[in-house]
């Protein structure tokens, strides 16, 4: 039985190593099988987008973005990672779940209505370095895409979702914490232990409540994940490095975090990013109600996404796929997922 031709771009992603920051080949991929379909693709970096034939600058633009980059394949893989094989109904393969279903889903459904006169301009924009964030994915098509003029109104974004709406994630910031002390001998108890100082800082943050709490995304989450110091048993240490994690909430800008928690201890506190954010799209957003309209049932996702980037304008994170297949080992998407996400979509825009 010959494949749909979706199903097919998704085999050849799969058998094209994408890892993140050397998705050249798979951009090559997109961009020439929406030049096969009729679409007129541009390019910035690895990332592939196009408009539809009937764009209208004074229309509201709705992007259609999912990623094409992959992660590095888990050690812990039984089958080759690039082996696109078919079983029982499941696509096996690196990126298959997160987030070629994705990406493969709503190029469909842009070249399903890629001539339709829409009360709404759509955006497809096929974007790279996902998973680490890079320099050279959505950080640098939202600028490129402003400079030629095009406003983006609203987002969907596909990531494997159950296709279920994910209408807020958290952001995130990592702190480098160092603490200094004063060295000496540890037999003759001379010096400032610099972990005794830390550990007065990082148990002011163990405790912490911030005063503002997220309606959506509740208390920000504050954890201490690595902790180094000292060089010999018998020195007492005179510095202290350790490790933040803080999921943070639209209660406060990340900017704000920072400096709330810089003023609690007496550490050195340098954020190595502040522009991961979170994000929360508003309950009465036409894409939130397109979404319960369906009959989906909103959520808040536990994993970071390009929403974080996109400041602008509101997102809604929905996909086929499920979350938990993400960088596991033997990845794979359900083939009946893919059919039933490409109407989901259709009915959602159509519902704008």
């Amino acid at each position: 039985m010959k494949l749909p031709s979706h199903i097919q771009l998704l085999r050849q992603m799969i058998a094209t190593p994408s890892l993140s920051r050397n998705e050249e080949a798979t951009a090559d991929l997109i961009f020439d099988f929406l030049n096969d379909n009729g679409v007129a693709p541009k390019r910035i970096h690895n990332n592939v987008y196009a408009l539809n034939r009937r764009y209208d600058p004074a229309k509201p633009t709705v992007m259609l973005n999912s990623h094409h980059d992959t992660v590095k394949a888990a050690a812990s893989y039984t089958r080759d990672p690039h082996d696109a094989v078919i079983i029982n109904g499941k696509l096996y393969g690196l990126g298959s779940n997160d987030a070629g279903a994705s990406v493969v889903s709503l190029t469909q459904v842009f070249l399903d209505l890629y001539y339709e006169n829409l009360p709404y301009n759509l955006l497809l924009a096929i974007t790279a370095e996902e998973e680490v964030g890079g320099e050279n994915g959505m950080r640098a098509f939202l600028p490129h895409i402003s400079s030629e003029g095009v406003k983006i109104d609203c987002a969907i974004v596909g990531e494997p979702t159950g296709m279920q709406p994910a209408v807020a994630e958290r952001g995130l910031v990592v702190l480098d914490c160092v603490t200094k002390g004063v060295t000496g001998h540890a037999a003759r108890g001379e010096g400032v232990n610099a972990i005794y100082k830390a550990m007065d800082d990082i148990n002011t943050l163990r405790n912490y409540k911030f005063p503002k709490v997220s309606s959506v995304l509740g208390d920000i989450s504050i954890n201490i994940t690595q902790i180094n110091a000292g060089w010999q048993h018998n020195a007492i240490p005179d510095e202290c490095k350790w490790v933040v994690d803080i999921r943070t909430t639209d209660a406060y800008t990340n900017e704000e975090t920072v400096e709330h928690i810089r003023a609690l201890v007496k550490s050195e506190l340098t954020p190595r990013s502040t522009r991961v954010r979170a994000s929360v799209i508003s309950d009465n957003h036409p894409l939130v109600q397109a979404a319960k309209s369906l009959g989906l049932t909103p959520f808040v996702s536990p994993t970071t996404s390009d929403m974080s980037l996109m400041y602008d304008f509101p997102s809604l994170k929905i996909g086929p796929g499920e979350s938990s297949r993400s960088h596991s080992a033997d990845e794979y998407v359900i083939l009946s997922e893919i059919e039933e996400a490409i109407p989901t979509y259709h009915k959602i825009l159509s519902a704008l």
